[in-house]
């Protein structure tokens, strides 16, 4: 059992996880392509009409994946804080670094296809429900995290700076869960639990499940190339990547 800590340990640092990640992301681009197709084949060509709300009810199949990545990297992301303020350990907040620019990108394309949808259904663009504006808090968060890094010279300062407001911030994704049930909002309920059976088609919960898995692959793999680019930025310095340099192979 010690053997093994030791073997997942020694990946901690970052000259050993670069050629690692270098050999992982052409399997999740590879995967991320698949899920990709099947999601939006069965989400826009094979799931049935909605009754109630037609063809418009096919941007849940990029909107409802889009919001709950955006969840989820965060959390990651201030997993990756909280390691790194924890044991000190380089890769941390270098992962935590890779992952917002990803975060922010949903949170973007959460409200954006938000409000793609909410114009037909509700009649607006944009209303300060409590989801939405959550939501909306969220992004800033990506946003605030990655200029308060950008605003501090040293990494590793950068990286302990915003650790903190990255735990800080974990706050807001329960809130943004519950949000629907805890106030009186236009936003539709959960359509997808795990105490009960989802209120959707097989067919369109398939759809929305395989789309979730393309962000979720996609996500991963833009991580790691981030991560990477990161990794020869800060360890330019030193002797590992000196060599790599010289020699990629």
């Amino acid at each position: 059992m010690s053997n093994r800590l030791i073997n997942w340990f020694r990946y901690a640092s970052p000259q050993t996880f670069y050629p690692l990640a270098g050999k992982l992301i052409p399997w999740f681009w590879t995967l991320a392509a698949i899920f990709g197709v099947a999601g939006l084949t069965v989400g826009f060509l094979l799931a049935p009409i909605d009754e109630q709300q037609g063809e418009g009810y096919r941007i849940i199949f990029l909107h409802v994946p889009a919001a709950w990545m955006s969840m989820f990297i965060y959390l990651v992301m201030a997993f990756w804080a909280a390691t790194g303020l924890a044991f000190n350990t380089r890769l941390s907040g270098m992962m935590a670094s890779a992952l917002a620019p990803t975060g922010a990108l949903f949170a973007f394309l959460s409200l954006w296809t938000g409000a793609l949808w909410g114009k037909p259904m509700w009649g607006t663009w944009w209303v300060w429900d409590a989801r939405l504006t959550s939501e909306l808090i969220l992004l800033f968060l990506y946003i605030g995290f990655i200029a308060l890094q950008a605003a501090i010279d040293d990494p590793r300062r950068a990286d302990k700076a915003g650790a903190i407001l990255a735990l800080v911030g974990v706050v807001n994704i329960p809130i943004i869960y519950f949000s629907v049930k805890w106030w009186n909002t236009l936003h539709q309920g959960a359509s997808v639990s795990l105490t009960r059976s989802p209120s959707m088609a097989t067919m369109m919960l398939w759809g929305m499940l395989l789309c979730t898995l393309a962000c979720w692959m996609y996500s991963i793999a833009i991580a790691l190339m981030r991560v990477r680019m990161i990794m020869l930025e800060r360890e330019r310095h030193t002797d590992w990547v000196h060599a790599l340099l010289i020699d990629p192979e």
